[in-house]
């Protein structure tokens, strides 16, 4: 065979071996370069990452100040699965039935009645008021470090009913990502959830990054004590504030200082935390989290007991709010898949 032949073709086989390890590597590296990869391709994805590069391009109209970015995040139903119940109020009833031989009178007394009856429906009518008693019960009359200690052990055990997993399984990964984005972007990251903020405390950081101090939450009050020569604080049977719907604005100034240029819900109950969050001056962003998966997790939003989504809903696209559909714009659902 004609050598100079032979050369060609072996030159062109490594030209062609080179170009497909090429091809695999920017594959690769784009992958890897990818802060969403389990997000779908498409406006909202899109907008995030766009809004992300806007903020943090300096020498631009829209450059935002690392120390001015702060991204508030509701947790139940924005970061972890919040059906059939909110993770805090499976927690308050096994409260309950844990310290039902210390209080014979509940097998009497509504609404801890219905609990240890496993009556849903009565429980239902017992409203805010029973589910406030509850928590009073529950959460109260012992030190902080020993409610810590209690909510951790409980987080580290309880199973979902559903998908027979730890709650903290129950985390979406998307949103995982999307904190990790915002943070290697120079935000820092806030929890702000209706749920307790002493609940929350001993497992944000393990689970999402977010150490106890951005944690803000719904709270009761608390009082300092010397016990047997000890500084201790001790939980009392009283409202200090509810962190939710319009209390949630509150809490971001109380508990932060700065208004959040970012902010990210699934209810209702976000809804006063948005507009705080978007309606004013120089780059916001706000981001709601629909429920629409009923094959991968639950569909829900205007009927729902939990997480319930319509005001909000119909306010996103005049405040400008990127609407998020589970089922079309996430990849993956949690992260343990």
């Amino acid at each position: 065979m004609n050598e100079s032949l032979v050369d060609r073709r072996t030159i062109l086989a490594g030209l062609l071996v080179s170009a497909a390890t090429l091809s695999v590597s920017g594959r690769i590296a784009r992958a890897q370069s990818d802060p969403l990869p389990s997000w779908n391709e498409g406006r909202a994805k899109k907008s995030i990452l766009d809004f992300v590069s806007a903020v943090t391009r300096e020498g631009t109209p829209d450059f935002v100040p690392a120390p001015e970015r702060i991204a508030t995040f509701d947790n139940d139903g924005t970061l972890w699965c919040e059906q059939p119940m909110y993770v805090q109020l499976a927690f308050a009833l096994d409260r309950v039935k844990a310290l039902a031989g210390q209080h014979p009178e509940w097998k009497r007394k509504q609404p801890f009645r219905a609990v240890l009856d496993n009556d849903m429906a009565a429980l239902a009518k017992a409203g805010e008021k029973g589910l406030v008693e509850l928590v009073m019960a529950t959460h109260a009359g012992m030190t902080t470090a020993e409610f810590a200690q209690i909510a951790g052990d409980w987080i580290a055990s309880a199973r979902h009913p559903k998908f027979n997993r730890p709650y903290t399984d129950l985390v979406y990964q998307p949103m995982l990502e999307l904190l990790a984005c915002l943070r290697a972007n120079g935000f820092k990251t806030f929890i702000v959830s209706g749920g307790g903020i002493e609940f929350m405390r001993p497992w944000s950081e393990r689970v999402y990054g977010i150490p106890p101090e951005q944690v803000v939450g719904s709270s009761i009050k608390t009082k300092f004590e010397i016990d047997k020569g000890k500084p201790t604080l001790i939980r009392l049977p009283a409202i200090d504030l509810v962190d939710d719907g319009p209390g949630k604005p509150v809490g971001i100034n109380s508990h932060i200082g700065r208004r959040p240029i970012a902010a990210f819900g699934n209810s209702d109950g976000d809804f006063q935390m948005l507009q705080w969050a978007t309606q004013s001056s120089g780059k916001r962003f706000g981001l709601i989290v629909h429920h629409t998966d009923a094959e991968r997790e639950y569909a829900y939003d205007r009927k729902s007991s939990f997480g319930k989504l319509d005001k909000a809903l119909d306010a996103a696209s005049a405040n400008g709010w990127i609407v998020v559909s589970m089922k079309d714009d996430w990849k993956r659902m949690f992260r343990f898949e």
